[in-house]
């Protein structure tokens, strides 16, 4: 029977990809990568030699009824993103919901996703949180912010190096300046940082930076 994988890349450190997913990405006949070109390095690295096919929010909703009849006729199908578990926040769902519906096998490997080591070193509650993934750019942006003032779980969200410091005046500005965050970036890499504190103080310390690599925002529920 044909099957579709789920499999996490690592988020940075090459050394995170676990034994399993290697043994997966090499035995199915066909690789899904979000960019061709950055999943081509972790292949090298592993010597895995599957073909690879390009899959990204672009082409999902014109490629997947191709890739399910590809399934259904008996090919095994891995899905991997430039980084992290596909699904979240990346390519993934839609080709998951539709194998589902399809009666196709699916199975998500555990792995490497962002938000869960930059949750836990954030220090702040983590028994009960919500996944924002990232917020809208321009159009319900401002409503999406305000929407945070009443949640009393630790809010986790995604976001660019180039808009962290927009985001961080908007928290200041609707959850005042005193509100618990944390701001995890390039987590697993030389160069990985956690920067905690209230608002205003990380709001100054990335003032003072060139902020690169990926964001992960961590922010304290209302009365935390």
């Amino acid at each position: 029977m044909s099957k579709l994988y789920l499999v996490p890349t690592p988020v940075g450190n090459l050394g995170d990809m676990t034994y399993r997913g290697v043994e997966v990405l090499k035995s199915v006949d066909l690789i899904l990568a979000e960019d061709t070109r950055t999943s081509r390095v972790l292949m090298q690295h592993y010597g895995i030699e599957t073909p690879l096919q390009s899959y990204h929010i672009f082409n999902e909703h014109q490629t997947v009824a191709g890739l399910v009849e590809r399934l259904l006729s008996g090919t095994t199908i891995a899905v991997v993103t430039d980084a992290g578990t596909p699904g979240i926040s990346d390519p993934g769902f839609l080709l998951v919901r539709e194998a589902v519906k399809s009666g196709v096998e699916v199975e998500c490997l555990p792995g490497a996703t962002a938000f869960v080591p930059a949750l836990i070193d954030s220090g702040l509650p983590c028994d009960r949180f919500v996944f924002l993934g990232f917020l809208p750019h321009k159009k319900g942006r401002q409503t999406a912010i305000k929407a945070l003032a009443d949640e009393e779980r630790t809010m986790v969200v995604y976001e660019s190096p180039y808009r962290l410091v927009r985001l961080l005046e908007e928290l200041r500005e609707v959850l005042g300046e005193e509100r618990q965050v944390s701001v995890s970036r390039e987590i697993s890499k030389l160069h990985a940082e956690t920067a905690r504190g209230t608002v205003a103080e990380v709001l100054a310390h990335f003032k003072e930076k060139d902020v690169k690599g990926e964001i992960v925002v961590i922010i304290s529920g209302k009365c935390q």
